[in-house]
Order: C-alpha cells, then sequence, then structure tokens
C-alpha cells in the first residue's frame, strides 16, 4: 500500500525520481510513430482507413470517418435526461469562468505620446484529441470545446477511437454537440493527430491540437509541433494533499483514492505535520479501497506512486509542494489561503476540505486540462489563451516619436542597423 516516510527520506530516496516523473522519452517508439504520420502525410484516407483497421480494429470507409447528423440525433435518444442535464449545466459554469478570461482591446501610455495596448485574437481551426481506452471521458470533451468556442475560435473538430463496432459512445457525441464542436471524427491515436496536422481528404489541418493521450499520441503531437500548435505536455494525473491536525483523514484517503482510480502510473501524495492524521489516513485507505470497482488499479498507483511524508511545519510542506509542483494541489489545512501567495508551482489550487478535486475535474467551471509531471513549474492549464493570439499594437504622435527617437538611434547604431536609424530621423525632421 501507500509508504509513509519522514521529509529527509523523501528527498534522499524519492524526490529525485519524482522530479523525473515528466521526463518525456520516446526513442523506443519515435520511428514507429513517425512511420505513420509519414503515412497520413503521403496518402491521406487511405492509410487513415489502413490504420483503424490494424490499431483500432475497425473497418470504416472514408464516408463514415465523419459522423454523421443522424448519428448525433440518435445518440440524444440514448443519453439520460440526467446527463443532458448535468452537461448542460457544466457547459454554462465552464463558459462563465472563461469568458472571464476575456479582455477587451487595451492601450496604455509608456511615456507622453506613445500608446502601446493588445488585441487578442481566435485561431481558425482547432482539433481536440479525445482518448478511448479504460474510461469515457465527455468532461475532456467539455473542457477543451466550451473555452475553444469562448475564445472565438471558427471551426472546433474532435477525433476519437471508435467503439468495436465503429461507433463513438452517444455521450461523447452529445457533449461535443452540446459544446458546439463543429464536427466529430472517428479515428484516434497517431493517426488522428496525423490528420489533424497534415489533413487527408476528409479531415482539414488545424492551427492548433489540444487534448490527453497516451504515450503515442504524446509523441505524435511532439513531431508535428514543428507545423502545427500543441497544448501542454500530458503525462500521469496526479494529486498533492496538504494537511495539518485540523484535517479530516477520510476526505484525504478518498481524495487519494478518487486520483488513483485513474491509472495505475497515477501519482497520490499527502504531506502533513500530524503523525495522528498520517496513520488515519493509512487507515482509511485500507477500509475504502477494499470496495472500490477499480480497486486493482487503486492498489498499483498507491503501491508504486503513492506517498505520505511527515513534515515538522507547514513551511517546509510548502517548499516541498513547491519543488513537487503537482498538477492537483489541496490545501486541507487550517487557515488555507493565507498560504496561496507562497504556492508558486501547481496546476490547480483546491482549497478546503470541502473543495476535492472532482469538484474542477467536473462542474466548478474551472479547467481539467492541467500540467503533470512537474510541468506546472513553467505551463498553465487550458484556457482561452490557448486558442487566441495576442497582437502587440503601437501607436506614436510625433511628439512620442521624438522622445524615442535618441534611444531608438542610440541602439540601431550599436546593432549597425543605419535604415533603423533613418526611419526615425526622416520622420523627426519633416
Amino acid at each position: 500500500m501507500i509508504k509513509t516516510v519522514d521529509l529527509a527520506t523523501f528527498k534522499e530516496d524519492f524526490l529525485q525520481n519524482l522530479k523525473n516523473r515528466g521526463l518525456i522519452t520516446f526513442d523506443a517508439i519515435k520511428n514507429e510513430v513517425q512511420d505513420i504520420l509519414e503515412g497520413i502525410k503521403q496518402k491521406g484516407d487511405l492509410k487513415l482507413i489502413q490504420y483503424e483497421k490494424k490499431f483500432d480494429k475497425v473497418d470504416i470507409s472514408g464516408k463514415e470517418i465523419r459522423v454523421t447528423s443522424e448519428e448525433i440525433e440518435d445518440a440524444y435518444n440514448q443519453v439520460s435526461s440526467d446527463a443532458l442535464e448535468a452537461i448542460r449545466q457544466i457547459i454554462k459554469n465552464i463558459t462563465v469562468f472563461h469568458e472571464a478570461q476575456r479582455r477587451d482591446l487595451w492601450f496604455i501610455e509608456t511615456v507622453e505620446g506613445v500608446s502601446v495596448g493588445q488585441i487578442m485574437r481566435p485561431l481558425e481551426r482547432v482539433g481536440l484529441y479525445i482518448p478511448g481506452g479504460k474510461a469515457l471521458y465527455p468532461s475532456t470533451v467539455l473542457m477543451t470545446a466550451v473555452p475553444a468556442k469562448v475564445a472565438g475560435v471558427k471551426e472546433v473538430i474532435l477525433c476519437t477511437p471508435p467503439r468495436s463496432d465503429g461507433s463513438v459512445h452517444p455521450v461523447i457525441l452529445v457533449a461535443a454537440q452540446e459544446a458546439g464542436v463543429d464536427a466529430i471524427y472517428k479515428v484516434g491515436g497517431v493517426q488522428a493527430i496525423g490528420a489533424m496536422a497534415f489533413g487527408t481528404e476528409t479531415i482539414q489541418a488545424v492551427n492548433k491540437i489540444v487534448g490527453p493521450g497516451n504515450k503515442y499520441v504524446n509523441a505524435a503531437k511532439l513531431l508535428v509541433s514543428s507545423s502545427v500548435g500543441i497544448d501542454l505536455p500530458a503525462g500521469p494525473s496526479e494529486v498533492l494533499v496538504l494537511a495539518d491536525e485540523t484535517s479530516n483523514p477520510n476526505f484525504i484517503a478518498i481524495d487519494l483514492l478518487s486520483q488513483a482510480e485513474h491509472d495505475e502510473n497515477t501519482y497520490c501524495i499527502l504531506i502533513t505535520t500530524s503523525q495522528k492524521i498520517a496513520r488515519a489516513v493509512e487507515q482509511a485507505l485500507t477500509r475504502l479501497t477494499a470496495d472500490q470497482p477499480r480497486k486493482s488499479i487503486i492498489e498499483k498507483a498507491l503501491q508504486d506512486n503513492g506517498y505520505i511524508v511527515l513534515v515538522e511545519s507547514i513551511e517546509d510542506a510548502i517548499a516541498l509542494t513547491n519543488e513537487i509542483a503537482p498538477e492537483h494541489l489541496e490545501l486541507q489545512i487550517k487557515n488555507a489561503e493565507s498560504i496561496l501567495p507562497q504556492i508558486n508551482n501547481a496546476g490547480a489550487i483546491f482549497i478546503g476540505s470541502n473543495s476535492p478535486v472532482p469538484v474542477g475535474d467536473y462542474a466548478a467551471g474551472s479547467n481539467h486540462v492541467l500540467p503533470t509531471g512537474g510541468s506546472a513549474k513553467i505551463y498553465s492549464g487550458l484556457s482561452i489563451f490557448s486558442f487566441m493570439k495576442l497582437i502587440d499594437i503601437t501607436k506614436c504622435t510625433l511628439e512620442g516619436l521624438q522622445t524615442l527617437a535618441p534611444w531608438i538611434q542610440t541602439l540601431a547604431k550599436i546593432e549597425g542597423l543605419e535604415a533603423h536609424s533613418q526611419a526615425i530621423q526622416m520622420r523627426e525632421t519633416k
């Protein structure tokens, strides 16, 4: 089960491995992935169909690659009213949060007569990748599609692996339709990334690809990143809980389990100042794991990547947290908000005992596409800015230009760019 260690032991024996958890190496599969991508680039739909048969075990024709309106209509008949209501309310919450990120055209005067500003412009076309495999991810459909639409992306397409009968799960289709996705395609894996990056007869190339996937999908995204934009690196999910003597051990335990059930490679870490809480959480984990439907996955995750770390102080806990840079950080301590200024590295923060990660994963409105593997030190989670360009704007009066002129001419001479200097002189003396 989960390992309990003190800070010194954790730093010496475990932290280096934890730092490397985000290290992505694709040497063993790079050639295979590159061959698939090249096949899509050269032969389009023909290879797309062949790879679907080979990897997803589905026979599909060119006409069947795109989901039809009839299939979407039929999906609505198969999704419960409760599911539809939840999807629609969650879309509203995600929309409210992401609309608050927008900023209209703005200017600021840096010196008298010189105004600089920015304007936001959406990307033209974005491709979403929604994985299949061990679980359904309608929430990821919403978390990727809604911000893109709020950003003003003109066309949003979605690729997802089909089921064995060649269909897409109805809840994925309904979530995509409700979120405003413009086209859905029954393709998965590397071939889907190649189709969105290079285009085929059926699938038009996009400007950016977002969404999680397995190591093959991530390798493909990195390999096409010179041709198309991609989002943040996506590895195994992770949660770090900070706790003190006031925390509820049952809440902590179930929160660790709710993350562990994602995948055997999930990281689940508790950092606490209380030995009593550490022991109680261990006991609660054993008790609560026993009845979980995904018990084997949870046990494997906790055994391989589960840690309870005992520290002397909250200050030690904060320092260690910033070093780990977790995807999800739960602050289940007294006066949790008071330490926010000291948290520098986290994908998302959840404050207080009533704010578990599933609140953000599903319904609060914040985004659940977050940096993993320590990349929260350099990346942010998905937002409308992931689907936009910021364009700088400059506006000078003659007086403003004259103020800037000596500084511009000094640097132009240092760099040996005479025409730069002349561009200023010509206006100054007109």
